[in-house]
């Protein structure tokens, strides 16, 4: 069980560290309005800003890191993004997001921001929150982001982990890909990733009306977005969580409990043959 310690070293990545909770989300419905849509593309602040929604009180706030402890939403994330960049099926609409995101009043990073046409459509009384950030700041955290992203050791891992770890991974890859301006190496996404980032914030500035968005920077603290959501000020400082360290450490942590899953059901596997043959073996040897 993820602790409070966890959580101050790596945010909300640390429910990584929780037990499964299992819910198919594809059976439920939505049970809180969605508020907010904070369409900022990753690493732009996204984790800052779960922390900053979580504080103002909206339930539930999602961020990529919200599938850690139920993974097997990430069976529906594919669902929709295999419809909507790879013309799989039908892109999903409004049920398919009260069911997966019923219980959600605001959204962050990716996936989300990736659906940003159709949460714009479902939820057009929700508020829109767009945080950039200066262009090559954000490309140098990008970079560092996607060296760990694309390190194919996490992928062979997933392939012996297909539950936890492959799942994850799977997610990892189909959203990384889009927002990479669909790189398939380090070296597309330096110079496909710019190109990517500038058309997010065109299209969502295109989509939204004037009197539905703030732009908004992390540096301008808590008083622009709580006048514009509605909120009172709350009293501590505004979240500047460390996202190229919790990044980082969570990629490390989600390898390690995917590397203890595969030892797990080795050992298991192993048992399972090695106690039939010992006793095929100590059968023999009595006769």
């Amino acid at each position: 069980m993820a602790t409070a310690a966890d959580f101050h070293r790596i945010g909300n990545y640390a429910r990584v560290k929780n037990p499964q909770q299992n819910i198919d989300r594809s059976r439920a419905h939505r049970t809180v309005p969605m508020e907010v849509l904070c369409l900022g593309y990753s690493r732009t602040g996204t984790l800052s800003m779960h922390k900053a929604m979580t504080v103002l009180g909206y339930p539930n706030p999602y961020h990529f890191s919200s599938i850690l402890d139920n993974v097997v939403e990430c069976d529906l994330w594919l669902q929709a993004l295999n419809a909507k960049f790879h013309g799989q099926g039908d892109i999903p609409g409004k049920p398919f997001w009260d069911a997966l995101l019923g219980h959600v009043g605001a959204v962050t990073d990716a996936p989300c921001i990736l659906f940003a046409k159709e949460l714009l459509a479902a939820y057009p009384a929700a508020k829109v929150v767009l945080v950039e950030r200066d262009l090559e700041s954000w490309f140098v955290s990008w970079m560092a982001f996607c060296r760990s992203a694309y390190d194919p050791v996490i992928h062979y891992l997933g392939y012996l982990d297909p539950y936890f770890l492959g799942r994850i991974a799977a997610v990892g890859d189909a959203i990384t890909g889009p927002q990479a301006g669909f790189a398939t190496n380090l070296d597309e996404v330096r110079v496909r990733s710019k190109d990517a980032y500038r058309h997010h914030y065109r299209d969502v500035r295109e989509l939204v009306p004037e009197a539905r968005l703030l732009e908004f920077g992390l540096e301008q603290g808590w008083e622009p977005l709580c006048e514009f959501l509605g909120k009172a000020v709350p009293d501590e400082p505004f979240p500047h969580e460390n996202e190229k360290e919790a990044n980082k450490l969570a990629f490390t942590t989600i390898g390690l409990m995917g590397l203890k899953n595969i030892l797990r059901n080795a050992v298991v596997v192993a048992t399972a043959i090695g106690v039939p043959v010992a006793a095929m073996f100590w059968y023999l040897r009595s006769r």
